[in-house]
């Protein structure tokens, strides 16, 4: 993926740190925090591809990454 510089007004979204395995606590907490980190991912996955189109859309560029 070729990403754009970001800009300090919109900075590029970063992934959610993963739960180390042994983070868990084995008793099935709904969500655990794999559920949650899954959660948290998929938030940054839009986050970074509005941030994606937006840099794309601010330097000109049609096509996404």
């Amino acid at each position: 993926m070729n990403a754009e510089p970001d800009t300090p007004s919109d900075p590029m979204p970063h992934p959610p740190e993963q739960p180390d395995i042994n983070d868990c606590c084995g008793n099935g907490c709904d969500p655990c925090i794999f559920d949650r980190h899954d959660m948290a991912m998929d938030e940054y996955r839009r986050a970074l591809h509005a941030w994606q189109a937006r840099q794309q859309a601010a330097s000109g560029s049609t096509t996404l990454s």
